[in-house]
């Protein structure tokens, strides 16, 4: 759409930041305000994150620099996890280790095998600043620790 938005998704589609960008190469700032503006920032997430037709984003992929992703992502079962976690820690991560194929919607087109755990929990916080534990297994899992480290 012309508008840069998406039936049935009430954010806007903002440009990717691609590999080079120095936003990807320095740490992320905590959020610390909760108001209106961080939830227009995990709605235009989720709009940039289904046009590019990923399964998760972070808010530094698309040029802001505070640490809040987004995700819509299967696991194993094929159960759809759909959210978001503000000042996301990785707090857990144990079970087999695989390697397999990882992409970045901040690297178009490329994949690299990465070794991941089959298990990983993620703590941070809502919106709205409520305390959120987000575990996962399988394809959530890798997810998980590619976002939420």
């Amino acid at each position: 759409m012309r508008d840069g938005s998406i039936p049935g998704v009430h954010g806007r589609v903002r440009p990717l930041t691609l590999l080079g960008d120095p936003v990807l190469h320095a740490p992320c700032e905590e959020v610390t305000d909760f108001g209106p503006e961080l939830a227009r920032l995990v709605e235009d997430l989720f709009a940039t994150m289904y046009a590019a037709q990923g399964v998760g984003l972070a808010a530094n992929q698309i040029g802001v620099p505070l640490r809040v992703f987004v995700y819509d992502c299967p696991d194993d079962e094929d159960v759809r996890h759909l959210g978001h976690v503000v000042n996301p820690r990785l707090v857990e991560t144990d079970g087999v280790v695989v390697r397999g194929p990882e992409g970045c919607l901040s690297l178009p087109g490329l994949e690299a095998g990465t070794e991941r755990h089959d298990h990983a929990v993620v703590e941070g916080r809502t919106v709205t600043g409520e305390p959120v534990t987000r575990p996962g297994r399988g394809l959530f899992a890798r997810w998980r620790e590619h976002e939420g480290g």
